[in-house]
């Protein structure tokens, strides 16, 4: 690693899973409904690029596909330690699903040029599947490891590191690869004040799907390019837990009769 590490962070600005709400018609979140943040598991991703920067030289380049206002995840990618920031947005981006999301994050990649690692988040807070990262990989023919926990070492052109799946596991992994990684993986530093306002200075590059043209079809991107449609969303309910009081010298015989009555035999 003489010429230091070439690493792309992939970020998501989502909206705050708490307070958003969901347009039924359509079949998708709205949001509109809620402020947007940086998706927590993918400043883990962003703070693990950092820290081999750190340790080893080289540049971060954070990649996000979205609205215009996703600008502010990157500035914090930035304030955070990235040297670099593109922004993929576009209204033919718009409605795709994970592999048309991966197609479009994959070109951004082969356009950017060389690289040695990407990393990003196990999952996104929104959509919770966990697929995208891995679909990068295929997409770039890269090897990858999901629900990275700890990166153990780095020799020469080898990462080893610890996938966490319920059973720990070691794997030696040669680059360029591609990791998903846990919260487990470290605590995200917080920026300075001066790290901030530095960033609001930095410039981030735009790009539109035509930008990708040479490395993917742009009918391939967004809803045009989705294998998968959301045909409905449903909400559970919630039911408050409910309770009986059983008084009198009877009470064991009622409690009996309501088991009996839920499938329970008496003893």
């Amino acid at each position: 690693m003489g010429r230091g590490f070439r690493i792309v962070v992939l970020i998501k600005q989502v909206p705050d899973i708490e307070k958003v709400k969901f347009d039924f018609e359509v079949g998708r979140i709205d949001r509109s409904s809620a402020p947007a943040e940086t998706n927590p598991f993918d400043l883990h991703a962003l703070e693990a690029a950092v820290r081999l920067k750190e340790k080893f030289g080289g540049l971060v380049t954070a990649i996000s596909m979205g609205p215009k206002q996703a600008e502010s995840s990157l500035r914090e990618a930035l304030a955070r330690g990235a040297d670099h920031a593109i922004l993929l947005t576009d209204a033919r981006f718009a409605g795709a699903d994970t592999i048309a999301t991966s197609r479009a994050l994959a070109a951004a990649i082969k356009k950017l040029g060389e690289f040695d690692l990407i990393l990003c988040g196990e999952k996104t807070v929104d959509g919770d599947t966990g697929q995208v990262g891995p679909e990068v990989a295929e997409l770039l023919n890269v090897p990858h490891v999901a629900y990275v926990s700890e990166i153990r070492e780095v020799a020469g052109d080898k990462i080893v590191v610890v996938s966490d799946m319920g059973d720990k596991y070691l794997c030696e992994v040669k680059l360029p690869a591609l990791l998903t990684v846990t919260r487990e993986l470290n605590a995200p530093r917080l920026p300075t004040l001066r790290d901030v306002l530095s960033a609001r200075k930095k410039r981030i590059e735009i790009w539109d799907a035509d930008a990708l043209a040479d490395y993917e079809d742009p009918n391939r991107f967004g809803i045009n390019g989705s294998r998968t449609i959301v045909v409905k969303v449903v909400v559970p309910g919630t039911e408050k837990r409910k309770g009986i009081i059983l008084r009198g010298g009877d009470a064991v015989e009622k409690l009996f009769n309501i088991l009996e009555e839920g499938g329970f035999a008496r003893p």
